[in-house]
């Protein structure tokens, strides 16, 4: 708690508590995340589990409980998503408090921070740069603000707001501070609507999620025709309608990707719950999927590649200013503002209050946008501070002054200037639409920002991860170029340059030079590294550029000028410590401020979906097969070639089991477009290649002299998963010792079932014969040939288009 001279009282606590009676507070309405119910609901009743359970019904009608073991995925499935869902929400919950927003209220002449749900009806609430409104209401006194409502409106310049103006939430502070009565609270206002959107738990705009359910939806449609077909056959053919029955079980349940929905869902839980750990909060499951996807990074300089801790280092007089001199004005300048930012801040604690005589008349805040701030004082004129190359005029000291303040930029310092002209009031005050023409340099101001110690490390990560990186400051080009350069962040040799304002050193350009045209403006964001001068609605634009390019683009920030950029960045990234407005905007907001994070976030976020993927064809792979295998034996009229217990067998030694540990292994290979695309060009020619050899082995084998039902069953469930094998080390790819390792351990595991007596009776497999298992082998060698070669033949075919594009 503080002391506010100057503010509005507010209500006191009497009031405060007569409007908490009348319940005239901000109860914002909970966020629609999911109840215990609606979690076990959206696990058990699944689609997946559906049709599984049906099966299990028509197992059991036809009298084969032993072949009922397929029933166990249903169980699993439902106890492991509801389970992981569960703990998903606790650790997200826990962290969501700690990045809940805030307000400072009035009450009893004293400014308090409360929980946004505590505001009441007519509090007083406190303004100032980089703060999200939380609640409606009237401008009670101002000094100098100014409310940014583009992500209400769309207006791209900020609102100046005076005493009696309406202000929306959901809206923020770009400048200058103020007060404002809450007329609009809880549910009646724009931010419970906001906050409602921004919280929900979802899978919106995912890739993978989409890939999967349209698989699912075409299979849908595909295993009804393909198990009628085999089922009218099997009864024409067999001499009990309980066989025919447990065939088409059998056909159906391997048709059904029964682990890939649970897998996928669990990859972006477990992904989120994994980037909680390291104090990085999602907002959406679907952050972790964009964040593998991301392949250009945008820094903001202050806060990212540097600790964000402004230093005061000293005061350069200019023309026959004395050092004295400009440090008073320095002062007064600083304690003019009412809301003062990281950089005055620094420079008020190094040069003090100013002396007695200075009495401000009127300021203008500080803006990212114009670059500078003003204030007036009686009798002594009208100061400026900012960017040197905005406030510097024309003349010999002008000149001088620029070369010296770009000398001290091009080295790394950050540099101010200040600024005087004759203009007093009350013929005149600062305008914070214009300079005034008679102003003369009056010193320049040095400061200090700490590269971070680990900045280069990272960034070479970034680098060696495939992610190009692009720095859009405000700060001066050479600087932001100087001290890119000290991270080890590298520009190209050919990025473009207008002359004028373009900075030479570290291809720096100019954002003041960059082309309206979006097609020129998207030619230098994507050729170029480091920009300085960038104002908001540019760092905006230029993510838009390089989205209209097809790339995916994370912006980080943790000011009011990120707000807009990481709004509509693929993936906004935040600073726990930065401004309210920008942790409410962004999808993934880094509680502890550590850059440091996000090398483990990304790297997490490529595992799991990479690692989606290539389980994905293993799940996909199956189901061609057994689609495929169906539609053979329908045609043929032949005996089912598998039991449903078969199936088990092949799809936990094949697909479940090596499944999982593919999940959990490293991968942090840069995730591209086309998941679905190219899932299926690899599992359908495999499946197909699987499929087909499998059923020509069986109908040979079945045909042989002396050849039982069962063996030829056993002959063919060896083939199919001696191919399923072959198939998982193509996925595994590239190879390991431990990957070779799983698919020998798989296959032991299955020569187990087959040497164990007890089990072998279970699942009912006979060995073949001598000629039988050289018929098998000779299968297995042709099929994992030929998957084999589908599988180079699609990447040297993809390989190609992407060389011709």
């Amino acid at each position: 708690m503080h002391e506010l001279a100057d503010a509005p009282v507010g209500l006191n606590a009497a009031e405060v508590d007569q409007r908490r009676r009348e319940g005239r507070t901000n109860d914002v309405p909970d966020a629609p995340v999911r109840t215990v119910g609606q979690i076990v609901r959206n696990n058990v009743l699944t689609p997946v589990n559906a049709i599984i359970g049906s099966m299990f019904v028509l197992i059991m009608v036809a009298g084969f409980p032993a072949d009922a073991l397929f029933a166990g995925v249903v169980v699993s499935n439902s106890v492991i998503g509801i389970a992981q869902e569960l703990r998903a929400r606790r650790t997200l919950h826990r962290l969501a408090v700690l990045s809940a927003p805030r307000a400072r209220v009035v009450r009893d002449g004293h400014t308090l921070e409360v929980g946004t749900s505590d505001v009441v009806a007519d509090d007083i609430l406190e303004l100032q740069p980089g703060d999200q409104l939380v609640v409606d209401g009237e401008v009670v006194a101002a000094r100098g603000l100014e409310i940014d409502e583009s992500l209400l409106t769309g207006e791209s310049d900020p609102v100046d707001k005076a005493p009696g103006d309406g202000v929306m939430s959901g809206s923020f502070v770009s400048a200058g501070a103020g007060w404002y009565r809450a007329t609009a609270i809880g549910a009646d206002s724009y931010a419970a609507r906001l906050s409602e959107e921004a919280r929900r738990f979802k899978l919106a705009g995912s890739e993978l999620k989409g890939g999967v359910n349209l698989v699912l939806r075409r299979l849908t449609w595909i295993i009804p025709l393909a198990t009628v077909l085999l089922l009218g056959r099997l009864l024409a053919t067999e001499d009990r309608w309980q066989e025919a029955l447990r065939g088409t079980v059998a056909a159906a349940v391997a048709m059904v990707p029964d682990g890939l929905v649970l897998l996928t869902s669990l990859a972006f839980i477990t992904g989120v719950v994994a980037l909680a750990r390291r104090r990085a909060l999602a907002k959406e499951l679907a952050s972790v999927e964009l964040l593998a996807r991301v392949d250009t990074l945008c820094l903001d300089k202050t806060g990212t590649i540097t600790t964000g801790e402004i230093s005061f280092e000293r005061v350069e007089p200019l023309g026959a200013a004395t050092e004295a001199e400009a440090t008073e004005a320095l002062a007064a300048l600083a304690s003019a503002d009412p809301a003062p930012n990281a950089t005055l801040t620094a420079i008020a604690a190094a040069v003090g209050s100013p002396p007695v005589g200075w009495r401000l008349n009127q300021s203008v805040p500080f803006s990212s946008a114009r670059k500078w701030a003003a204030a007036s004082f009686e009798g002594r004129g009208t100061y400026h501070l900012g960017a040197p190359d905005v406030l510097l005029a024309g003349g010999d000291a002008g000149v001088e002054a620029r070369a010296r303040a770009e000398a001290a930029s091009a080295s790394g310092g950050r540099v101010l200037a200040v600024t005087h002209s004759g203009v007093s009031e009350p013929a005149s005050q600062p305008s914070p639409e214009s300079l005034p023409q008679d102003r003369e340099p009056l010193c320049l101001v040095h400061l200090g920002d700490t590269l971070r110690s680990d900045a280069a490390e990272i960034f070479a990560y970034f680098r060696d991860q495939g992610v190009d990186l692009k720095v859009i400051s405000g700060d001066h080009p050479a600087t932001v170029a100087a001290v890119a350069q000290r991270a080890g962040i590298t520009a190209p040799a050919d990025s473009p340059s207008t002359g004028g304002r373009a900075a030479s050193r570290a291809a720096a350009f100019d954002a003041r030079d960059l082309p309206e045209d979006s097609d020129d403006l998207a030619d230098v964001v994507e050729s170029t590294t480091v920009f300085g001068r960038v104002n908001p609605h540019q760092k905006r634009a230029m993510v838009h550029a390089l989205q209209s390019r097809g790339r995916t683009v994370a912006m980080t920030g943790d000011g009011v000028n990120d707000v807009l950029a990481l709004k509509d960045a693929d993936m906004g990234i935040a600073m726990g410590a930065g401004s309210s407005a920008s942790r409410a905007v962004a999808q993934l907001v880094l509680l502890d401020n550590r850059f440091s994070t996000l090398p483990r976030v990304l790297a997490e976020g490529r595992r799991v979906i990479n690692n989606i993927e290539r389980v994905a064809n293993l799940f996909i792979t199956k189901a061609a097969y057994a689609v495929l295998l169906t539609v053979l034996i329908g045609l043929a009229g032949s005996p089912f070639p598998f039991l449903p217990r078969h199936l088990t067998l092949i799809g936990t030694f094949s697909v479940g089991v090596p499944g999982f540990f593919l999940a959990l292994a490293p991968n942090q290979h840069l995730v591209r477009r086309g998941f679905l695309g190219r899932v299926l060009r690899f599992s359908l020619p495999a499946g197909a290649a699987a499929g087909a050899v499998t059923f020509v082995l069986y109908e040979v084998v079945r045909r042989l002299d002396g050849v039982t039902l069962d063996e030829a069953r056993t002959s063919a469930t060896m083939t199919l998963l001696g191919v399923g094998l072959v198939i998982l080390l193509l996925i595994s790819r590239p190879l390991r010792p431990w990957k070779v390792g799983l698919a020998a351990a798989m296959a032991a595991s299955y020569g187990f079932a087959m040497a164990l007596p007890m089990l072998r009776e279970f699942f009912q497999l006979d060995a073949p014969s001598l000629g039988g298992w050289l018929w098998v082998l000779g299968a297995v060698a042709v099929g994992g040939a030929a998957a084999w070669a589908a599988v180079e033949l699609r990447e040297r075919i993809a390989a190609r288009r992407a060389a011709s594009t």
